[in-house]
């Protein structure tokens, strides 16, 4: 595997793959500022394919082209960089490691058939990376993990590799001990050396020869333990050398079956163990058709079987990101599942959120052909022409206009559905609006586009607030969005206030009178109705009944009291919001034979609600939301606390696996806002939430009197 002597550096040139087999699409993930693009950087270097690495420092890696990354100096979106290696074309693909861009990191996991887990020597392991490697081995995706930043002055690895390990489990093993400018090869004992940035080797120093001996040991035991030779380990116990091309294929087949776990070190500075990893994953990775395919169906929900990573195959593509520039256009990073993709070529182009994910995204259901425009490699932003892709390469597609993210590309004669990857669910909502009245149209279009880019942004026209709410991932992913529409459409929006859509409702029975009456010459206005506003029990919404006897309010104006109440309802009688869970009753009124109208007894109606209203208390009712929090089992006491705190009523826990728990709370909507930013900073990343409307509720007079005194 990565013990081999081969010290070829590449040739600098992507590899002319004719088959799946020559291909190996590796995500990286890990906590931010681990390292990772920097990784990337010295992984090209080490290829070929770069001459010297860029920094993050500079803004100069290939990885983070983008103006905001390169203004925060970190990721915030995925990007692909491809390397040859030995005849194995290498996809790099490089995530966000903060939270706020988990949508990027799981359209990578879509993407890839492995991944690396790139942990820094100074820091430890977080918890959405923890729960992130239990996902992956629920799904027996490959893994290898990979310490870096072996050169920080606090880097310390054998803490790094424990932290690891108990983190990840027993079998994350060491393939390398570093050792001065170089590592030294647990299972070829020697020691390949960096020094002047050549990588040579040589016999290990003995000093080293207890340490060595031991992890040889625990790794040799390891890879023995995951073995098909049911044999080999009674012969290893009772004294045989075991030869060492026999335990590198039987490591490098339980890496490739997810069931061994590979450490390496590295430092990307210095470029150590840059070779070693090159080898982990072009031999020990699975290539894409020993991945498995995800669900396909027709564009009608039936299932579809048989397909596989077939060059010649029904084309199978998905859309797992996509970009837009003003003067550039629309570019989809596509990974092929099935097929080749070829230029000039039309194109089915699905795209069924709804079907998986119900109406709560902002993509509508689609069905349309589209011709395919260029095809081409990225290393970044630099796009390299291609003649054609084949099956389990990934490629940019220019000029598809209407694809977006998640959307399945397949043959027009054969048009199928690849079920979409879990989308995480945006929970912070920012209340935004167009700066100037010559921003608005532009809002509307940049809005769209970014929707169609990122599935996690979700776009809410709130039409009882009549707010645009963006629903995001957390702050620093708002600031992208809103920077990104700012630069890229020329937008520019000012935030306010969100407003929590509340009810009004009256808490006692109380009556009105209305009288509109109005003379201008011609004809006049005269409507005079008397009501009863009674409240109605929860969920009632409306009533509207008629007592009027002998009269007094004609036939044909009735429904015109009844429209005016329902106007006034809308507007509100106190704080501005609807009016809910009432019975209005007309007892009687008066009308003219020439000066009555339908717009007169409209007026009548809206007086007489407000005068009711002014008889009695108006309540105000609130959005109750039903909150589950799994955290934990630590963090229980603290996140109950602050639900508490937040006028929440908890309802219950569950347990869930081995140390975690499920917190169900119902919580007012106006309490948690913010709540994914204040969960993540209270359990620092370890808990997570989902929210669900439940009803709404009588708003307590304390909090009610604030929300009346600020309208």
């Amino acid at each position: 595997m990565a013990d081999k002597t081969n010290t070829s550096q590449g040739t600098g040139a992507a590899p002319a793959v004719d088959s799946p087999d020559a291909i190996r699409n590796v995500v990286l993930v890990g906590p931010s500022g681990a390292g990772k693009t920097t990784l990337v950087e010295a992984l090209l270097v080490a290829s070929g394919v770069l001459n010297r690495p860029g920094t993050v420092l500079d803004g100069t890696t290939v990885c983070d082209f983008d103006d905001a990354e390169i203004r925060q100096q970190r990721s915030v979106g995925l990007s692909l960089a491809s390397l040859p290696h030995q005849g194995v074309k290498l996809n790099l693909i490089d995530t966000p490691g903060y939270a706020d861009f988990v949508g990027e990191l799981r359209a990578g996991l879509r993407a890839a058939d492995c991944a690396l887990f790139v942990i820094a020597a100074n820091e430890g392991v977080d918890e959405p990376t923890k729960s992130l490697w239990q996902e992956c081995d629920q799904v027996g995706m490959p893994r290898a993990v990979v310490i870096t930043k072996l050169d920080h002055a606090r880097a310390n690895y054998q803490n790094a590799l424990a932290t690891a390990q108990a983190a990840f489990g027993d079998r994350v093993l060491p393939l390398y001990l570093p050792a001065g400018d170089g590592l030294i090869g647990l299972l070829s004992q020697t020691y390949y050396g960096y020094a002047g940035g050549k990588r040579s080797t040589s016999a290990p120093d003995s000093a080293y020869d207890d340490e060595i001996e031991e992890l040889r040991g625990t790794l040799i035991e390891g890879i023995i333990e995951e073995s098909e030779d049911e044999s080999l380990m009674d012969r290893y116990l009772g004294g045989e050398e075991i030869d060492q091309k026999v335990l590198i294929d039987d490591l490098e087949h339980a890496v490739e079956h997810g069931t061994f776990f590979p450490v390496i070190p590295v430092c990307s500075a210095s470029g150590i163990g840059t070779f070693e990893l090159l080898e982990v994953a072009t031999s020990g990775f699975p290539s894409p058709p020993e991945h498995r395919l995800p669900e396909v169906f027709t564009p009608h929900g039936v299932p579809r079987k048989g397909l596989s990573c077939d060059p010649d195959g029904p084309l199978l593509a998905e859309v797992v990101k996509t970009t837009s520039d003003p003067y550039v256009g629309r570019v989809s990073l596509v990974r092929v599942f099935s097929g080749t993709v070829r230029p000039d070529t039309t194109v089915h182009v699905s795209g069924h959120f709804t079907s998986f994910f119900g109406d709560q995204n902002s993509h509508a259901d689609h069905d349309e052909d589209e011709r395919i425009g260029t095809l081409s490699f990225p290393i970044g932003k630099v796009q390299r022409p291609a003649t054609n892709v084949i099956a389990g390469d990934l490629c940019a597609i220019g000029r598809l206009t209407r694809a977006e993210t998640g959307d399945t590309l397949s043959d027009k004669a054969d048009p199928l559905l690849l079920k979409p990857w879990t989308m995480p669910e945006p929970l912070l909502p920012i209340a935004v609006q167009a700066h100037a009245k010559t921003d608005e149209d532009k809002l509307s279009v940049g809005l769209q586009r970014l929707a169609a880019e990122d599935p996690t942004l979700r776009i809410e026209q709130n039409p009882e607030t009549h707010q645009i709410v963006l629903w995001c991932m957390g702050e620093a992913h708002s600031d992208v969005v809103l920077d990104a529409l700012a630069s890229r459409y020329g937008v520019t929006v000012d935030t306010v206030e969100l407003r929590v859509p509340l009810r009004e409702t009256f808490g006692g029975k109380a009556k009105g009178h209305g009288r509109h009456v109005k003379q201008s010459g011609g004809h006049g206005q005269y409507a005079v109705c008397d009501i009863e506003v009674e409240p109605l029990p929860q969920g009632a919404e409306f009533e509207f009944v008629d007592k009027v006897v002998g009269g007094a309010v004609p036939r044909q104006f009735i429904p015109s009291v009844e429209k005016g109440v329902r106007a006034q309802m809308e507007k509100g009688v106190g704080a501005g919001y609807p009016v809910v869970n009432i019975r209005v009753t007309l007892l009687d009124g008066k009308a003219h034979s020439v000066d009555s109208s339908d717009m007169a007894f409209q007026m009548a109606g809206g007086l007489a609600l407000r005068e009711a209203a002014a008889a009695t208390r108006v309540s105000l009712l609130e959005p109750v939301d039903l909150v589950s929090v799994l955290v934990p089992d630590d963090l229980v006491g603290a996140v109950m606390s602050d639900l508490s705190g937040r006028r929440g009523r908890l309802l219950g826990t569950d347990k869930v696996g081995e140390d975690r728990t499920l917190v169900k709370a119902e919580v007012p909507q106006v309490e948690i806002t913010r709540y994914t930013i204040d969960l993540r900073s209270l359990s620092h990343g370890a808990a997570s939430f989902s929210r669900q409307f439940s009803r709404y509720e009588a708003m307590p007079d304390s909090a009610a009197a604030k929300v009346k005194s600020s309208s």
